[in-house]
């Protein structure tokens, strides 16, 4: 490999949120999702020169922004976007709370998936919103929506779907068509869409690959928002830049909203970065690619070896959804934590027995973390 995603890196006195929330000497945090690699250095080269200028003043966004990222979506997913769609924010984030308080009014409701990052469920209480779930189901190891659920639901009150592809945190890569199944059951039920696509450059499965929601049809498109970002690809979360892609411009205006005034635009260095990625950062991506495929067969062949434990298929991201369900604990996030490794608690995104594991880390901490969970699910027998 050209690119080094072995050696340990250092993260202790960087103000790392992962890294700061745990006593360092006795827990390996391996919880929120940013990686242990350092970022492409395109992307560092960028940013060192941006910084050696020494004036740092108020930016905008640069004028060939948006033709960027639509020539890098149609390069990489085969979307063809007209610049115009593309509103640039300053992460997927912010554009989440602003779709729901934008696009639904007080007496309307949401709908989210279940198990689910949690910004999109709290993008719902934070607005004052209700929503009802989606429940995804395993299926053939793969966490969907099935069809019958969706019949099942409640959509009187209902303005405004929430999506995640790739899912987090069960890590399917939906199919064209689970796509269409959904984007067109919220067209028959006059639903605006959000869909969170921020993992979209890391899909692993060899024979899948990421398709944007509203690049299904026209009609689809029509009642998209979707949001984007390179942050968590390559890695540099902590500077952060977004996009929204919205064909219709009701949808345009209405996540504009509060942009310079609540909401901050990015930083320069942000669009330093993110071109840097667009550019010259295709070669590093595909290593990363591989090197995390290689941690997910690792963690498939340990978590098949314990008993308790099971995992679906990982076909994207670098999150692992492990299922503790079977184990003799009502708490498995402390069980591991006590032994010395911090995950995410499955009840941040609705499912109490579960945990997620962050694998974007050097292949020696995942060796420890996995050595941790055995020992740790051996020892209630």
């Amino acid at each position: 490999m050209v690119f080094d995603f072995d050696t340990p890196t250092n993260r202790l006195n960087t103000d790392s949120i992962r890294w700061d929330s745990f006593n360092s000497k006795a827990v390996l945090p391996l919880w929120v999702a940013d990686m242990d690699f350092k970022s492409p250095p395109c992307v560092i080269e960028a940013l060192s020169n941006r910084v050696k200028e020494g004036i740092y003043g108020y930016t905008h966004s640069p004028h060939q922004m948006n033709t960027m990222i639509a020539d890098y979506l149609e390069e990489q997913y085969q979307w063809q976007v007209d610049p115009d769609w593309i509103v640039i924010l300053p992460s997927v984030v912010s554009g989440l709370y602003t779709a729901v308080q934008q696009l639904t009014k007080a007496d309307e409701q949401v709908l989210i998936p279940n198990p689910i990052y949690h910004h999109l469920r709290l993008a719902c209480s934070s607005a004052k919103r209700s929503f009802q779930e989606m429940q995804l189901q395993l299926k053939d190891d793969r966490w969907v929506l099935p069809s019958n659920e969706l019949k099942n639901l409640n959509t009187n009150r209902a303005k405004l779907a929430l999506f995640c592809n790739p899912q987090n945190p069960g890590s399917t890569v939906f199919t064209k068509e689970e796509l269409k199944e959904f984007g067109d059951f919220c067209i028959q039920n006059n639903l605006w869409i959000c869909s969170d696509e921020i993992h979209a450059g890391l899909v692993l499965d060899e024979n899948k690959k990421h398709i944007p929601l509203a690049s299904i049809s026209k009609e689809i498109s029509n009642k998209t928002i979707t949001l984007m970002s390179l942050n968590k690809t390559f890695n540099f979360p902590g500077i952060g830049l977004a996009w929204a892609v919205a064909e219709n411009p009701v949808l345009r205006n209405a996540i504009q909203v509060g942009l310079h005034e609540t909401i901050a635009p990015p930083s320069l260095l942000a669009y330093t970065a993110t071109m840097a990625a667009i550019k010259d950062g295709e070669p590093w991506r595909l290593e990363l690619i591989q090197y995390l495929r290689d941690n997910r067969d690792l963690i498939r062949s340990k978590i098949a070896s314990i008993d308790g434990l099971s995992i679906g298929n990982m076909e994207g991201s670098y999150l692992a959804w492990i299922d503790c369900s079977k184990l003799d604990h009502q708490n498995p996030h402390q069980l591991f934590l006590d032994a010395g490794l911090a995950t995410s608690p499955g009840q941040q995104f609705g499912q109490n027995q579960f945990v997620r594991l962050n694998f974007g880390t050097q292949k020696a901490r995942l060796i420890q973390a996995l050595n941790i969970i055995e020992s740790s699910a051996a020892n209630l027998n």
